[in-house]
């Protein structure tokens, strides 16, 4: 397959990025990465609040964007000698690939992911921003001249709408199980933070295994690479545990929710997408004075840092009914459901607890996305074909089981000199269980 990215090293220049990775530096790409729209991800953080947390943690979407087309140019590369992406993906959708990996994150805006988290409508979905930066103005013009594609076929890529055979293969190569955004932000989310957790998964093992499953619309990999899979499984469980739900973390999160949500009157959305980080805290400071938003606003990002304690936290396996009751609820329930606990710990310390910066952290309705991976056995195996779960305990404990039941907790957060008076208070589980029946009726 033709691409310019393919060519020999020699023949062209290079870009270095963390950890002392090169990808092809071709005349395409660096017209891509010299747009406005490229240039404002360099000043979005690709972690948000984690850099509260975990100082080093301050790279940005434009570091990761990188660091996915070098994977999509590996994975291409790979996979061009397998028969089938041969014959459904010509050199024109493997570049629309690329550009759709360069390119997937230009719809967010700074601290966006636990902002859609709250669902609200007054916050659209990134995507939509992605669609109309993709198909009007400069980067549109970009794709047409200097990658010579339509932006709607990449547009359909990263939204995972293509409908033709090689469109659905190549989106799952972009978003699924194995895909070129989850390897680069795993491995560079685990270095920039400081951890080993993330890159201790065989990427080059994992490249060398992949073919295309069966049906012809997904990728799968060959049986040598089910213990880097594995790996990388728990890689991911591992990442999240320690730095993504670190109960730190989620306080941070649980702030700058409820600042959103106190202030939510007062968004434009068209703005959001114009903002880097330094622009958004800024309106959120200038926003938030004044109001019971200003102490989380100022708690995160004002001149002293200071972090919501955790009063207590619940399990689905410890704590099942709890679990089961507040997980899934949707922001404005947990709001109400915090406004309600407030009252009532409030008549039984005897001492006001401050309805506002009461925080409930809970996990999202939807769960964990399976790790359905399509594994092709050694020629002379009973069955050509099998799943990565029926080969993997591993995979089937930690794909799902344990992201829903242990790791996404329920957590209670308060302001630090309310928290010890809430952690101390009798009945606390019971309380909050009233709470969720008087709020969610």
């Amino acid at each position: 397959m033709h691409l310019p990215e393919l060519e020999p090293a020699t023949s062209r220049s290079t870009l270095r990025i963390p950890p002392g990775l090169s990808l092809p530096l071709t005349p395409r790409l660096q017209a891509a990465i010299d747009t406005a729209d490229m240039r404002r991800l360099a000043r979005v953080g690709q972690l948000g609040l984690v850099s509260l947390v975990y100082p080093g943690a301050v790279h940005s979407r434009f570091e990761h964007s990188l660091g996915v087309f070098r994977l999509a140019v590996a994975f291409v590369d790979r996979l061009q000698a397998d028969e089938t992406f041969a014959e459904l993906v010509s050199p024109e959708d493997a570049s629309a690939f690329l550009a759709a990996s360069l390119l997937h994150d230009v719809g967010h805006w700074p601290f966006c992911h636990p902002i859609e988290d709250m669902r609200l409508a007054e916050f659209p979905r990134h995507e939509s921003f992605l669609r109309s930066i993709l198909l009007g103005g400069e980067l549109a013009d970009v794709l047409r001249r200097d990658w010579g594609l339509a932006p709607e076929r990449v547009a359909s890529l990263v939204e995972g709408t293509a409908d033709d055979p090689a469109g659905r293969l190549l989106a799952s190569l972009l978003s699924g199980p194995v895909d070129v955004d989850k390897m680069d932000y795993l491995a560079r989310d685990s270095l920039h933070a400081g951890v080993p957790y993330g890159r201790h998964f065989d990427e080059e093992r994992l490249l060398a295994s992949l073919c295309v499953a069966p049906d012809g619309g997904s990728l799968a990999i060959t049986s040598k690479g089910v213990t880097a899979a594995e790996l990388l499984v728990f890689a991911r469980y591992v990442m999240f545990s320690e730095v993504y739900w670190h109960h730190a973390v989620r306080a941070a999160t649980a702030m700058l929710q409820r600042a959103v949500w106190l202030l939510r009157d007062r968004v434009e959305p068209s703005q959001l997408v114009r903002f880097d980080d330094s622009a958004f805290v800024g309106w959120l400071r200038t926003a938030a004075a004044g109001t019971p938003a200003e102490p989380l606003a100022e708690g995160l990002f004002g001149s002293k840092r200071t972090l919501a304690k955790r009063v207590v936290s619940f399990d689905a396996r410890e704590h099942p009914e709890l679990h089961a009751a507040v997980a899934g609820r949707s922001y404005v329930e947990l709001v109400t459901i915090a406004e309600r606990l407030a009252e009532r710990l409030t008549a039984s310390l005897r001492r006001p607890i401050t309805a506002a910066t009461l925080l409930l952290d809970a996990p999202p309705a939807e769960k964990e996305v399976e790790f359905r991976l399509d594994v092709r056995m050694p020629p002379r195996s009973t069955k050509p074909w099998r799943s990565l779960e029926s080969l993997s305990p591993v995979v089937r404990a930690l794909a799902h089981e344990q992201f829903d039941d242990l790791v996404k907790q329920v957590r209670l957060f308060a302001a630090p000199d309310e928290a010890a008076a809430i952690q101390n208070s009798d009945g606390l589980e019971e309380l909050l269980l009233e709470a969720v029946r008087d709020a969610c009726v």
